[in-house]
């Protein structure tokens, strides 16, 4: 029993440092030695845990994926604009913010990498998709091409984050997603949309409702 928690341990020591030094500083400039050499172990047994660096990589993805519900008792719109908010607090309270962990190895990846890049561009689609089946139930014209546009302000609010380092450019997005939900006829006068902690985890299925339309 002991050996096995030490095994579990180790394992986790492994991971928790193949994650912070492929965030820091990059998966490719990231070898097998600098590992080792941080945990202070042999390579034997990274390679025990590990067979290959690929399998490194994908643990490490994997590790950095947070599901989001798809279902919940709240409004598909505030469960969006949660979403967003969540994001912007997320991203500015990051002490040593990198950018997208995803659109980084999407970015550094080759084809000789090909299980990673497909691993990392579907947790990215996976998001999108999220959008999408919300604003299915929010009977909006064109759910895919609002989601794609949603994806792409949850993208750009990284890009932002990474160049200019300012938590205006997260609200930027939150602001710009409701414009986009506004536009397409999504009523947003609930007092709660927006205001929530963060993706909601709840069993209850989201209930469909009509999309108000403006007028005038």
């Amino acid at each position: 029993m002991a050996a096995k928690q030490d095994e579990d341990v180790t394992r986790a020591n492994i991971l928790e440092t193949i994650d912070r030094l492929f965030y820091r500083q990059g998966i490719r400039a990231v070898g097998v030695d600098t590992i080792v050499a941080e945990l202070g172990i042999s390579k034997k047994t990274l390679y025990r845990h590990f067979r290959s660096k690929s399998e490194m990589i994908e643990a490490y993805l994997r590790g950095r994926f947070r599901p989001i519900p798809h279902e919940s008792d709240k409004h598909p719109a505030e469960l969006i604009l949660s979403n967003f908010a969540w994001l912007e607090r997320s991203l500015s309270s990051k002490k040593e913010f990198r950018g997208c962990a995803y659109l980084n190895a999407l970015a550094e990846l080759g084809d000789d990498e090909r299980e990673s890049r497909n691993l990392a561009a579907h947790f990215k689609e996976s998001r999108r998709l999220w959008f999408r089946d919300l604003l299915s139930k929010l009977d909006v014209d064109d759910p895919d091409m609002l989601a794609t546009q949603l994806a792409l302000l949850v993208d750009g609010a990284y890009s932002a984050m990474l160049i200019r380092k300012d938590s205006s450019s997260t609200r930027a997005a939150t602001a710009a997603a409701r414009i986009l939900l506004k536009n397409a006829g999504v009523s947003l006068s609930l007092p709660t949309i927006g205001e929530a902690d963060g993706p909601p985890a709840t069993d209850q299925k989201t209930p469909r409702r009509p999309r108000q339309r403006r007028t005038g």
